[in-house]
């Protein structure tokens, strides 16, 4: 197959794609790096800004739109899968749809039917627009409520969810949000490629346990880092000389797993029921998740067996104490990391994950 795909969130699309070249497919990727994390793609969409930068990124657009013909699938990162205002992106996906044989829609991160059915509908008991039946009214989330609910992006996001030939979720939580288009949906799991090397057992060195915390651009509060940190700086002062501190803001990825390397265990996505590209990343080399463990996304995995994730409720309490429980019961750490590799490679193995995506495009 040729498969063109456009755009890319957390390395998804640039991971999928080294996949796909495996099982001896051409594929492509443009996009923009997903901005300051700066991931490899074929085709540059950076986008500058200012009247130099707009300029040179609908120059390289408009010479690059011929290289996104003839293709039997083109996957769309989101439906705002370009740098433009969503009036924009219209005729640039009609475009797509005419020049190339299917069109695979990706939920995997922001777009209207997450904003709108999780502040409305509330299939989740918590996550970014809700607490129980509780809407959650912090900046951020109340800002994409803004962008997505009654919008052009709305009427984009809509059109191309109804158009398109198929529709791909990677995380339990994108899957519910999407039920209503089952007939043309699949959840497929993140795609991660394993390393070479792991972090299993590395704590025995010294007895400290190693926790890294990534900060994402003024997301913090939005994703609850904000209270992941606090309770584990808490644990901290508490335990000196049990527990030590990694954090990251804003960094490149190369950077971040470089930093990463090491640790004992990440805190990730307080708000989730499901680890995310980051914490499978760190979980293939052996780094615990403290993060989203839910039973709801094992069960859509199939596992019976394995439990690597320390689950957290989306409290301050509920981080203390999992972190805390951690410190004081190191003694868990080499079966956990032990059982974060074996998840990671049973479900998330990046060419089993290509071959899934290949499977579900014969479908169309």
């Amino acid at each position: 197959m040729r498969i063109l795909l456009l755009g890319d969130y957390s390395n998804v699309h640039a991971t999928l794609a080294e996949g796909f070249k495996v099982l001896g497919h051409e594929c492509v990727v443009a996009s923009d790096g997903d901005g300051w994390k700066n991931y490899p793609r074929d085709i540059d969409l950076k986008r500058e800004y200012g009247l130099k930068g707009n300029v040179s990124y609908l120059w390289r657009l408009m010479k690059a739109l011929p290289r996104m013909k003839g293709y039997d699938v083109v996957q769309l990162i989101n439906p705002m899968f370009l740098e433009l205002k969503s009036e924009r992106i219209f005729p640039i996906y009609k475009y797509l749809r005419r020049h190339n044989k299917k069109v695979v829609l990706g939920s995997f991160g922001m777009d209207y039917y997450w904003v709108y059915v999780n502040t409305y509908q509330r299939p989740l008991r918590y996550g970014d627009f809700n607490f129980g039946n509780t809407i959650r009214t912090d900046e951020e989330a109340e800002r994409y409520r803004r962008e997505w609910i009654g919008t052009p992006k709305e009427k984009l996001n809509r059109m191309i969810a109804a158009d398109c030939d198929g529709i791909a979720a990677e995380l339990y939580e994108y899957w519910v949000t999407y039920r209503q288009f089952k007939d043309k949906m699949r959840f497929i799991p993140a795609p991660i490629k394993m390393p070479e090397t792991t972090a299993e057992g590395s704590y025995r060195k010294n007895g400290v346990v190693r926790i890294f915390v990534g900060i994402s651009k003024n997301r913090s509060a939005y994703k609850g880092t904000d209270i992941m940190l606090k309770a584990a700086r808490a644990v901290q002062a508490k335990y000196p000389e049990r527990l030590s501190l990694q954090v990251a803001e804003g960094v490149p990825f190369a950077q971040y797993q470089e930093m990463l390397n090491g640790s004992d265990a990440i805190l990730d996505q307080l708000y989730s029921y499901t680890p995310a590209m980051n914490s499978l990343l760190a979980m293939s080399k052996g780094i615990i998740n403290i993060g989203g463990g839910e039973p709801e996304n094992y069960d859509i995995l199939g596992e019976k067996e394995l439990r690597p994730i320390i689950n957290v409720l989306p409290t301050y309490e509920s981080c203390y104490e999992e972190i805390e429980k951690l410190v004081l019961h190191s003694e868990r750490i080499p079966l956990l990391q032990e059982q974060s590799i074996a998840y990671v490679k049973k479900h998330h193995d990046y060419i089993k994950v290509a071959q899934q995506y290949i499977d579900f495009y014969k479908t169309l």
